[in-house]
């Protein structure tokens, strides 16, 4: 999964950077909000980490255009605002949640992990097509009696797969959901994923569309 964070402080965003990345998510990092809503206009991310006090333009004015474009990527505020108005004015604006400074990094992997479930149309904590199961709290994936640990990379793939069981992934859009700003992208990086996550869980976990890309197929 591909995540937006939009923090100017240069401690918090790096701290932040590194939970993402160890917690198997892509992350693209920008500091101000002229830069934001720039990048928001043509985003491919799947969630948005958003600071209220950004240089340029304040986060709140980030928001509000995101939704009147409309936008309905999930936004989850993390400011040092923590009054009640603030907190309520970031909601009505159409934020999903919001993280008043300091926080626990767990605890906004857990809500980032949360806002992402539910505009899937996902409401239980595990991902799963019936057969096919990931828990993104430990990364254990499971297909029938299989289970397995995955890799960072390797659970960003079946997390992209199991939050839209039946829709057929491209190579390219796969990458996009995989891979930052900057990362560089073997040939057949999405080749060797997939032959790792087959390889644990079985090779019916991962379905291949000829000529088209590859799924996890719908619950029967």
């Amino acid at each position: 999964m591909r995540i937006l964070l939009v923090e100017d402080d240069p401690m918090i965003g790096e701290a932040v950077c590194v939970a993402l990345q160890d917690a198997a998510y892509a992350v693209d990092w920008v500091q101000d909000g002229v830069t934001a809503g720039r990048v928001l206009q043509d985003s491919d991310h799947q969630a948005v980490l958003l600071d209220l006090g950004l240089p340029k333009r304040d986060g709140l004015e980030v928001l509000r255009r995101l939704r009147q474009e409309g936008s309905a990527v999930p936004v989850v505020v993390i400011t040092a605002r923590d009054a009640v108005e603030s907190r309520v004015q970031g909601l009505d604006l159409g934020a999903d949640d919001y993280l008043v400074k300091p926080f626990d990094v767990s605890e906004l992997l857990a809500r980032l992990r949360a806002v992402i479930r539910r505009r899937g149309g996902q409401a239980a904590p595990v991902l799963t097509n019936g057969r096919v199961s990931l828990d993104p709290a430990t990364g254990e994936a499971r297909n029938g009696e299989v289970s397995a640990i995955l890799s960072a990379r390797e659970h960003a793939l079946l997390h992209a797969l199991l939050l839209h069981p039946g829709r057929i992934f491209s190579r390219a859009e796969l990458e996009t959901h995989l891979y930052g700003w900057g990362q560089e992208v073997e040939s057949n990086a999405i080749d060797f994923l997939i032959h790792a996550v087959r390889k644990k869980l079985g090779a019916e976990a991962i379905k291949n569309v000829r000529g088209a890309g590859w799924l996890v197929e719908r619950a029967r």
